[in-house]
């Protein structure tokens, strides 16, 4: 039995998706079949991208970003030798990625908890994530219903846009034959 693979395809466009998907296996003798289909239908929507370089967050409307802020930050590259040195850029990185969460959780406050989203698109570093959703006053966010993306580069603004495309996109889970 194979796994099952996922689609991510656009609310708009999964109608004549499905329709042309059901055409192409209509006649076949051992066919795809959708085994899941997922959608995020929630709107106004929160994004928050987070990892060692930086933050991106945004507050989606109507499938369009309404407000964002995008933020980078130097965190210091690892060292191959060992010893004293090496435990001083330890420090100095944990220092530097505990301002960026800091920075990234700023954002946050700003810009989602005034009008709180009905759902939330996460992605980027996952411990960092669940570190910046700890602070009391991000306690509205860890209830909201979630969508993550944790497979997304350092985040930038194209890479925000691309994380709300893909938190709205139903994802069709396809089970191949075979």
């Amino acid at each position: 039995m194979s796994a099952a693979r996922v689609v991510e395809v656009a609310p708009s466009r999964y109608p004549a998706w499905r329709a042309r998907f059901e055409q192409r296996n209509a006649d076949v003798q051992d066919p795809q079949r959708v085994v899941a289909v997922g959608t995020f239908d929630h709107d106004p929507l929160g994004i928050v991208l987070l990892r060692r370089g930086g933050y991106a967050v945004g507050r989606a409307v109507g499938g369009e970003l309404v407000e964002s802020k995008v933020g980078t930050a130097h965190v210091q590259g690892r060292t191959k030798k060992g010893g004293w040195s090496q435990q001083r850029y330890a420090r100095r990185r944990g220092h530097q990625t505990d301002e960026v969460v800091e920075r990234a959780r700023e954002m946050v406050v700003q810009i989602l908890l005034p009008t709180l989203p009905a759902g939330l698109g996460v992605g980027g570093d996952r411990r960092l994530v669940a570190e910046l959703l700890e602070d009391p006053r991000l306690a509205p966010l860890r209830e909201l219903p979630r969508r993550e993306l944790y497979d997304l580069p350092d985040p930038t603004r194209q890479v925000l846009e691309t994380a709300l495309t893909r938190t709205v996109a139903v994802r069709v889970s396809i089970l191949d034959p075979g």
